[in-house]
C-alpha cells in the first residue's frame, strides 16, 4: 500500500526551518490552468499564517473571483512545507515553500481551488472505501535559447531513446533529481526520451493528493534547475512538427481500505484485472471523450494526439497495444500482483493535475459505481489500419481538436460535477476564447499553402 498523507506539526516544522537560516516562505497554490502562484512572507508569519491564514486578492488569479468578492485567505499544508533548494538558507535568504488551500472569508473550501477538486473526488473515493493511488509520467523538452536569448524550440541535443554518448542532459538530469529529491519527492528513473532534445523523469506513486502536488513541485523545480543550465524546460505537448510530443501517462489504481489489498488484482483473471480495475477502465472509456479537455487542455494539445507518434487517438485498452488509450503493465517477475495498476496515455502534462486527477478519478469511480462492462481488449496496433477496419470494429476515437473536446465536455454531466461549476464554467469560457482566437488565425503554412496558388 501507498501510505496517504500524514499529519504535521507546523510549529516544529517553522522552528526547525529557522534554524536552519530560512528567512521566507512561498506560500504556494495554482490557478485553474495550473500556473503556480504564491504569496511570499517572513517565515516569522507563518506560524499565524497555519493558525489563522493569509489573506490575498483572488481577483488577479485566472478563474477565481470578481472585483466584489476578491477577499479569500491561503491555508497551509504543512506536509508540503520544504525548503526550495536552489535557495538554500545558507545564505541571508534562505527561502521555503508550502503548498497552501485556498478559503472564502466564510471559512469555507474555495470551488474554485484546483486542490479543492481534487480533494472532493478523493473524499468521493475514501467514502467507496478506497486510497486513490496515482502516478504520472512527466516528458518535457530541454531547448536551447535562440541567437537573441529568446525562447525558441531548439533542441539541446539530438539524442534518442535511452542514448548515452549523444546524450548532452545526464548531469542536467542528475541536478533535477537532486532537487526533486530534496523536496522529498524519491525519484526512480532519469532518462532521455524517443525525440531530440526530450526527457523524462518518474518518481514513485503515492497517494492522489501527494501525487498531484509532487507534479506541480515537479514543473516549477524543472524549469528552475533548466534556467540555471542557461536552457528552457517547457511541457508544451507538441513543440516540433514531425516528432514524438510530450504525455503525462498516468498509471492509477484503487487500494481497499477495509481488505488493506490493491482492489485492481486477481491473480486468477486475465491480465490480472479484477472486476473493480475493469469497470473503473471502463469508466474512463465511457468519459474519455469528455474529460480529454481537461486532460489536454491546449490547442497543441491535439498536435501531439495524431496516429504514428506513440499518442492515442481511439478509446481501446490492451496490455502490448501503445496505441491504445488504457495499458495494463506489467508486474516485474517476482513482485507482487499487488502492483496491477491501469496506464492511461492520453493527458498531457499541460494539465493542470489536480484537476486532470480529478477528473480521471471522477470517470473510473462512475463506471465502478454503476459496474460498467469493459470490452475486449485490442492488442494490434490500430495505427496500421485503414479507417474501414477500425469502423468495423466500432472503435470510436478521441476529438481531434480543442473546439471539439469542448463540445464533449459540456455533454458529460459526470466530469461536469467533478470540476464543480465554477471551474467549469471559468475553464470553458477561458478555453472557449484560447480556440476561437487560434482558429481565426493565419498561419505561415496556409500562407505558403495557398496565396500564390490561389
Amino acid at each position: 500500500m501507498v501510505a496517504p498523507y500524514e499529519a504535521v506539526s507546523g510549529i516544529e516544522l517553522i522552528e526547525g526551518a529557522k534554524s536552519k537560516g530560512i528567512r521566507f516562505v512561498q506560500l504556494q497554490f495554482t490557478d485553474i490552468m495550473g500556473v503556480v502562484k504564491a504569496v511570499t512572507i517572513p517565515i516569522h508569519q507563518l506560524e499565524g499564517s497555519v493558525r489563522h491564514g493569509t489573506w490575498f486578492d483572488g481577483s488577479s488569479i485566472e478563474g477565481f473571483t470578481r472585483i466584489a468578492e476578491s477577499d479569500q485567505y491561503l491555508m497551509p499544508d504543512m506536509r508540503t512545507f520544504s525548503e526550495i533548494p536552489w535557495l538554500k538558507g545558507s545564505g541571508p535568504r534562505g527561502t521555503a515553500r508550502v503548498i497552501c488551500d485556498v478559503y472564502t472569508p466564510r471559512g469555507e473550501a474555495f470551488a474554485g481551488d484546483p486542490r479543492y477538486v481534487l480533494r472532493r473526488q478523493v473524499e468521493r473515493a475514501r467514502k467507496l472505501g478506497y486510497i486513490v493511488n496515482m502516478g504520472p509520467e512527466l516528458e518535457f523538452f530541454l531547448f536551447r535559447r535562440g541567437a537573441e536569448g529568446g525562447i525558441e524550440p531548439l533542441p539541446h541535443d539530438q539524442a534518442g531513446y535511452f542514448d548515452y554518448s549523444t546524450d548532452l542532459a545526464s548531469e542536467i538530469r542528475h541536478d533535477m533529481v537532486d532537487a526533486l529529491e530534496a523536496f522529498g519527492i524519491r525519484v526512480e528513473a532519469a532518462h532521455h526520451e524517443v525525440a531530440a532534445g526530450q526527457h523524462e523523469i518518474d518518481f514513485e506513486y503515492a497517494d492522489a493528493l501527494q501525487t498531484a502536488d509532487n507534479a506541480i513541485t515537479f514543473k516549477f523545480t524543472l524549469k528552475a534547475i533548466a534556467q540555471q543550465h542557461g536552457l528552457y524546460a517547457t511541457f508544451m505537448p507538441k513543440p516540433i512538427h514531425g516528432i514524438n510530443g510530450s504525455g503525462m501517462h498516468t498509471h492509477q489504481s484503487l487500494w481497499s481500505i477495509e481488505q488493506e489489498r490493491n482492489s485492481f488484482a486477481d491473480a486468477d483473471a486475465a491480465y490480472g484485472l479484477s472486476s473493480v480495475a475493469k469497470s473503473y477502465a471502463a469508466g474512463i472509456l465511457t468519459h474519455a471523450r469528455g474529460m480529454i479537455a481537461v486532460l489536454a487542455p491546449l490547442v497543441n494539445s491535439y498536435k501531439r494526439l495524431v496516429p504514428g507518434y506513440e499518442a492515442p487517438t481511439y478509446l481501446t485498452w490492451g496490455r502490448t497495444n501503445r496505441s491504445a488509450l488504457i495499458r495494463v503493465p506489467m508486474v516485474s517477475p517476482g513482485k507482487s500482483i499487488e502492483g496491477t495498476r491501469l496506464e492511461v496515455r492520453c493527458p498531457d502534462p499541460s494539465s493542470n493535475t489536480y484537476l486532470a486527477f480529478a477528473a480521471m478519478i471522477a470517470a473510473g469511480l462512475d463506471g465502478v459505481e454503476k459496474g460498467l462492462t469493459l470490452g475486449e481488449p485490442v492488442e494490434e496496433s490500430l495505427f496500421e489500419m485503414d479507417a474501414t477496419q477500425i469502423a468495423s470494429k466500432g472503435i470510436k476515437e478521441l476529438p481531434g481538436t480543442l473546439g471539439e473536446a469542448l463540445d464533449e465536455l459540456a455533454k458529460d454531466d459526470v466530469i461536469r460535477e467533478a470540476l464543480g461549476d465554477h471551474v467549469f464554467d471559468h475553464f470553458v469560457a477561458a478555453k472557449r476564447e484560447e480556440w476561437d482566437e487560434y482558429r481565426t488565425q493565419v498561419s505561415d503554412w496556409e500562407v505558403e499553402k495557398y496565396l500564390e496558388q490561389f
